[in-house]
């Protein structure tokens, strides 16, 4: 008679799921609400959570319970794939010890504290210390995880599975190249700085409010706040956190924030809440995450069909700003292409090379061919060759972005792919959902989520990246949708 069951593995994953969970309660107030003084018990609450779902999550019992549930005949195809998932992540744990999780956990914690002081202060120096000491806990994940070819992959894989350096080194060469003519051409037009004025703070929360709304965000299974960097996090499909920041003189930069992180929103809501705790109830990978982010920040919210509808809002909020202003001056705004400092404010077209400068320093600081304290001058060099701008200061330049502070070396690169499949995923959208972009421009952004949640949302992890990609589209990711759309977006249509 068989010792263990699935609802025995269901049990035991739903309750690592809650450690982990909880930790991410304490994570969102860390970087919303948590006082200044609460940061040291804050890192230690935080490291004692994660060692110990780490520490459950590498029982040997779960390892008994996984090798015999693996060679139960009577699984449905959706159950022994949480089986093989579990299992493939249980033997990649196993390699960390648990006195290495607490010390990536307390250093995560420092290094978050230092870039919250380094950044407004503008001041690298106060963020290199704690960021070297996580770099060096990085490079031991790195070795003891073990990897063919750079240590970069084995990070990478956290991240999105089985990516590697040969993978993106290929997708730059052939991406930016393409890009380029594009880019050469559009940003020769010339457009309205309408986005740059005073914007006051409440309008620009209600108005992005309302923009969650009407993308399908349901506020009883989440809400928003503000941080000073934009990020999403779950408790669960019914509790989605999502965050965004507000300059009063860029209305742009609380406009894309919110619909990037409503996208990241809709896929958490939209996973599969009866499967909670196990892979079937996780989402894919970062990269199909961010393809979620990218597609209804830039495929559909800078499209003109859904300002067609949502425009009169902003004239509602804003009538000082954008009561003259057309709709034709405001998409022309929106889009403009333009080599800029701020990767979250790049446009589509150029956001590439701020993606590949990131991902290039973090392969030379794991190879340790780059220190930490060449960091600012090894960014500046990129943005001068790569961007042809000038690095003014490190909260503009090195500074601006909060992932390696939280230790997410690797993630980078899931940022373009992410535009790659979002740019697939709409073009097969257009050409299964009837009059798509005429639903959009009549206010319904209902089609568009509809899609979503059947081809890649209530799948989980069910399906890799590869297969979602494939049963939506009909074949494997390719460069070309993007491409194409970019050419008849910036060449065509502007």
């Amino acid at each position: 008679m068989p010792k263990y069951s699935y609802p025995d593995y269901r049990t035991k994953m739903q309750k690592i799921a809650d450690l982990r969970y909880a930790a991410a309660v304490l994570q969102w107030d860390q970087e919303t609400y948590l006082p200044k003084k609460g940061q040291a018990a804050r890192g230690r609450q935080l490291a004692t959570l994660e060692e110990a779902a780490h520490e459950a999550f590498t029982d040997p019992e779960l390892g008994d319970l996984l090798k015999e549930l693996t060679h139960q005949p009577d699984l449905t195809d959706v159950e022994k794939r949480n089986i093989a998932l579990t299992q493939e992540a249980y033997d990649r744990h196993r390699k960390i010890p648990s006195t290495l999780v607490r010390q990536l956990s307390e250093a995560i914690q420092q290094a978050f504290h230092a870039w919250s002081e380094a950044y407004p202060a503008s001041d690298f120096k106060r963020f290199e210390q704690p960021l070297d000491q996580l770099i060096q806990l990085k490079r031991q994940e790195a070795d003891l995880l073990g990897y063919s070819g750079h240590p970069y992959n084995a990070l990478m894989n956290d991240y999105e599975k089985g990516l590697t350096t040969d993978e993106v080194d290929a997708l730059f060469n052939d991406l930016i190249p393409q890009l380029q003519p594009i880019i050469q051409a559009a940003s020769k037009r010339s457009a309205s700085p309408i986005f740059q004025g005073h914007f006051p703070h409440d309008a620009q929360w209600k108005l992005g409010m309302e923009m969650l709304a009407h993308i399908g965000f349901d506020f009883e299974a989440g809400r928003q706040d503000l941080s000073l960097h934009p990020f999403t996090i779950n408790f669960g499909a019914r509790d989605v956190r999502l965050t965004t920041r507000i300059d009063e003189a860029d209305f742009g930069n609380m406009l894309w924030s919110c619909l990037h992180e409503g996208g990241h929103g809709l896929y958490e809501q939209g996973l599969p809440d009866a499967e909670y705790g196990l892979p079937s109830g996780e989402y894919c990978s970062l990269s199909i995450h961010e393809s979620q982010s990218r597609l209804w920040e830039n495929n559909i919210g800078r499209g003109k069909p859904f300002w067609s509808f949502a425009f009169p809002l902003v004239q509602q909020a804003f009538p000082d700003a954008f009561k003259a202003v057309s709709l034709d001056t405001f998409y022309s705004a929106m889009n403009q292409v333009r080599p800029s400092l701020i990767r979250t404010e790049a446009d589509e077209l150029t956001y590439h090379a701020h993606i590949r400068i990131r991902y290039e320093l973090e392969k030379a600081l794991l190879a340790g061919s780059l220190s930490t304290k060449e960091i600012p001058e090894a960014w500046a060099a990129g943005y001068q060759s790569n961007l042809g701008v000038q690095v003014p200061n490190d909260k503009m330049g090195c500074l601006q972005d909060v992932h390696w502070s939280h230790g997410s070396f690797g993630y980078f690169a899931t940022y373009s792919l992410g535009s790659l499949y979002a740019a697939q995923f709409y073009a097969a959208m257009q050409n299964q959902v009837p009059e798509l972009e005429a639903q959009l421009a009549r206010g319904n952004c209902q089609p568009v989520l509809a899609w979503l949640r059947t081809h890649i949302h209530a799948v989980g992890k069910t399906r890799s990246a590869r297969e979602i990609c494939e049963h939506a589209t009909g074949e494997a990711l390719h460069a070309r949708y993007f491409v194409q759309y970019a050419q008849k977006k910036f060449l065509s249509e502007l």
